[in-house]
């Protein structure tokens, strides 16, 4: 059996490391010749808006599913037409998760609460916006945004100004600014035959808009079940198959959704080594029809990414019970081009793990 991926990025390359042991093959798509996954699997040379590769992918292919929540949904849609059911999670999901716009409105429509925050295609827009909303707030692409791209924080009149040069061009949401007490993020899978499975949350630390730091599990029971309940919403909403994230902000108790994605997540790296079965499994799983596994966690465990370049190896293994993940990329200034993980008995050795490697490692973030 044939899994097709279309990226083939470190998110690829760990789907398809998980489907080995299940005796899985894989195939992946993707524009960079040196792309992660094609260290570890076979690869398809070409651009994503490619139809002619796509269904040479889907037909090759038992089930097709993606590693980028901003793969061309027109593309993508006109090959399942004449393949339905090959391509998972839906491409509703999908198309969801590439708009910030839809993406606010599912969450209003679902009774899940979020930021305050307009639609913006002009000038007089971003005007009203602000008027409505206030300041401080944060100016963002309908499309395209992600590890902080695409967004600019607007606190007095040249802000706005500012902003509206560098991002007018696109169409914007235009949301409030969150001080929030701290991020959390909640993963779950779903299979065709409506089965959930849902990890524990996670609590995540960014610096300059991409992520750093993940623990889990993570806070009090009642924010567990609050996002899992806003979670198995979104999931029963699409009918969705496959596994899909919902991150918040955390503001004096209260959970905030910010933003979804529908595939597998980097704040759920931690659950390969730390959880009983791993979203990379689960998300297999879970498109191919099979049970899920158990999510519960094996431990307390803590997730750094490596980000501009790898440590030397020999300083991390060094390290007892650090795993590291190396994605096989060139390094480059701001690229995830790893992560490692701790998994520790309690919730304090991980933490105190977690400080003395953010320190050893300069991360440069404040543990929460």
């Amino acid at each position: 059996m044939t899994v097709g991926i279309v990226g083939a990025g470190q998110l690829g390359r760990m789907l398809a490391l998980a489907g080995y042991p299940l005796g899985l093959d894989f195939l992946c798509l993707d524009p960079a010749r040196d792309a992660p996954a094609g260290q570890v699997a076979p690869l398809l040379h070409g651009a994503f808006t490619d139809r002619g590769l796509l269904t040479r992918l889907v037909r090759t292919c038992e089930v097709v599913t993606f590693d980028w929540e901003n793969v061309p949904v027109a593309e993508l849609a006109a090959v399942a037409r004449r393949h339905l059911g090959r391509i998972r999670p839906p491409l509703a999901a999908l198309a969801t998760g590439q708009d910030r716009v839809a993406e606010k409105r599912l969450f209003e429509r679902l009774g899940i609460p979020t930021t305050r925050w307009r639609a913006v295609s002009s000038r007089a827009d971003l005007t009203r916006a602000l008027a409505d909303i206030g300041v401080p707030g944060v100016l963002k692409t309908r499309r395209l945004g992600y590890d902080g791209k695409g967004q600019a924080v607007i606190r007095t009149a040249a802000d706005a100004a500012r902003a509206w040069r560098e991002l007018g061009r696109a169409p914007l949401l235009y949301e409030e600014w969150i001080a929030f007490d701290c991020e959390v993020s909640i993963i779950g899978a779903r299979n065709a035959g409506g089965e959930i499975a849902v990890y524990p949350l996670c609590g995540n630390v960014h610096g300059q808009g991409v992520l750093r730091l993940t623990c889990a599990p993570f806070g009090p029971a009642r924010w567990q079940r609050q996002a899992a309940r806003y979670l198995r919403r979104v999931l029963r909403h699409f009918r969705y198959t496959g596994i899909l994230t919902i991150e918040f902000f955390v503001r004096r108790g209260r959970l905030i959704a910010n933003e979804m994605a529908p595939r597998v997540h980097n704040s759920g790296h931690w659950t390969i080594e730390g959880a009983a079965t791993s979203q990379f499994e689960n998300h297999l799983r879970a498109i191919l029809g099979l049970p899920l596994g158990a999510t519960r966690p094996l431990g307390h465990s803590a997730m750094i990414n490596l980000i501009g370049r790898l440590p030397p190896r020999g300083t991390l293994l060094a390290l007892e019970g650090v795993h590291l993940h190396d994605y096989g990329k060139q390094a480059r200034p701001g690229r995830k081009v790893g992560h490692c993980t701790v998994v520790e008995p309690s919730a304090a050795l991980r933490d105190a793990r977690a400080r003395r490697l953010l320190k050893d490692l300069a991360v440069g973030v404040r543990f929460p």
